[in-house]
């Protein structure tokens, strides 16, 4: 329901209607009777209309209490009218802050004056008056009209708490700006996170605790929680944790790419030229975890991966990409178990970056930190063994040292023809993450490579990747036995790059 709508029902009721420029002519336009404000007040729009309302005949009929006799008098000598309703609908700041190559003057113009102003008076003296901030509310309004004639005093408290939050939230937008102006290297000294709910879970993590989701509403970027449900049941707490880390995988890549989530680690992941290709690959990485997996892609899920997510044993609880195929849909909506319970979800093009500013809660505050998502430099890495990498082989460190950043420590991965074919997550001994992830590459091991998040501390799992028929490591060095490690990498015939930078992920 928009504006005209409300306007609508309020004249048919008989409400007079005040209004200033831009919102007067667009109803006017629709046939309804509105009045100027600047008539109304005796007083014209000045300053390129940055002063409309703030005028005693607004805010006398606004603020007055209408169980005041004092009150009452005072406005009726001063011929100011009773305002029983405020609809306001502030300046798109935020909008227009977030907006690419915006000037500084654009986005101080968006700072409203008169419209907080005026909904903190209605909000104020709601025992008597309403406010409206949010074409949400509209319905509510025009409802109560018709079945009370007006607005109760519970309507007009809920709207006035929904006002206050709001305006919060609008003059948090704004300091937000005007700090980011002021602090350019430093965190700030104070942040404020607002969150607005957006959905009840079933539950959390296990059935006897309770979930929410919330959203930012200061994300642009394509993201989970801003995505379209195209089909499927409804979300858990843990699809959506998986569904985020299967698209912060992706997200990444160059070309076409396919991520396989289980339990908040990837168990399969791939690139290839058509996304089809990306898919078996990944899902062939382990295909044991993959049943009950996440998926996540980057590219259109065109209608032959979705043949290929249809073959026979194949249980896939969610999927998120940037869009799908019509085609994809039909066939993937046909098959019953795919349309009751697999959950699809498009988030758009990913065009921009992930947020480069993560936080997480912890016992009385939160953790800010840089994201870990800096572009590695191949060009910056140093082979320091005596054999140099083949050839071949660099695309398959590259996409490993690329995956390894998603692993939880001591994080460990096997890469073969870009593809993810092992991985050692989580582990409190990198020997134990090692072995865990030669023994789910099995056979698939001979001819991969190997990359680690953080430095090797003792030269034993060398050892155990040679054995294994590994041919190249890549790690970020910096280990005091790092000679150690060098050495037995020269004596096992195991080429190794040094990268520089680690990627660890608690």
């Amino acid at each position: 329901m928009g504006i005209v709508d409300l306007a609508m029902g309020l004249r048919m009721a008989g409400v007079r209607i005040l209004s200033t420029g831009g919102t007067r002519s667009h109803l006017e336009k629709s046939g309804i009777e509105v009045e100027d404000v600047a008539e109304y007040t005796g007083f014209p729009e000045m300053l390129d209309g940055r002063l409309k309302t703030l005028h005693p005949r607004i805010f006398g009929g606004i603020l007055a209490k209408r169980d005041d006799l004092t009150h009452m008098e005072t406005i009726d000598e001063y011929d100011i009218e009773p305002i029983d309703l405020i609809v306001v609908n502030l300046y798109p700041f935020a909008a227009t802050a977030g907006r690419p190559g915006v000037t500084r003057d654009e986005v101080v113009e968006q700072i409203d004056i008169g419209g907080p102003s005026l909904v903190r008076a209605a909000a104020k003296n709601h025992a008597h008056v309403a406010i409206a901030t949010s074409p949400e509310q509209y319905g509510d309004l025009l409802s109560a009209l018709e079945t009370e004639g007006g607005t109760d005093l519970s309507l007009r408290r809920r709207l006035a708490h929904e006002a206050f939050e709001h305006t919060a939230a609008y003059d948090r937008g704004i300091a937000d700006y005007l700090s980011g102006e002021s602090v350019q290297k430093e965190f700030p000294p104070t942040i404020h996170l607002e969150f607005r709910r957006k959905a009840q879970l079933r539950y959390g993590e296990n059935p006897h605790q309770r979930a929410a989701v919330y959203v930012d509403p200061k994300v642009r970027t394509a993201n989970l929680v801003a995505a379209r449900q195209i089909g499927g049941k409804e979300l858990s707490y843990n699809n959506l944790l998986d569904l985020d880390a299967a698209l912060e995988i992706v997200r990444g890549m160059t070309g076409p790419a396919t991520s396989v989530i289980k339990h908040n680690n990837p168990c399969g992941a791939a690139t290839a030229a058509k996304l089809s290709d990306a898919c078996r690959k990944a899902l062939a990485g382990d295909p044991l975890s993959a049943f009950g997996s996440v998926l996540g892609f980057n590219r259109t899920v065109d209608l032959a991966t979705a043949e290929l997510l249809c073959e026979p044993g194949l249980f896939i609880e969610a999927i998120v990409a940037p869009e799908f195929e019509a085609a994809a849909v039909g066939l993937l909506t046909s098959k019953p178990r795919w349309r009751e319970n697999v959950r699809l979800l498009q988030v758009g093009r990913l065009d921009e970056p992930a947020a480069s500013i993560q936080r997480r809660f912890i016992s009385g505050g939160v953790l800010i930190q840089d994201a870990d998502n800096l572009a590695s430099i191949p060009l910056q890495w140093e082979t320091v063994t005596d054999l140099e990498v083949s050839e071949e082989l660099w695309d398959d460190l590259a996409f490993a040292w690329e995956m390894v950043r998603y692993v939880k420590s001591n994080a460990i991965v096997l890469a073969k023809d870009t593809s993810l074919i092992g991985v050692g997550a989580g582990q409190m001994s990198r020997v134990d993450s090692v072995q865990i992830s030669i023994e789910k590459a099995g056979q698939r091991a001979e001819g991969s490579v190997l990359a680690s998040d953080a430095f090797f501390p003792f030269p034993d799992s060398i050892s155990a990747a040679a054995q294994a028929g590994i041919r190249a490591i890549i790690q970020p060095g910096g280990s005091r036995r790092d000679d150690e490690v060098i050495e037995a990498c020269d004596q096992h015939g195991i080429a190794m790059v040094f990268t520089g930078r680690r990627h660890f992920r608690h």
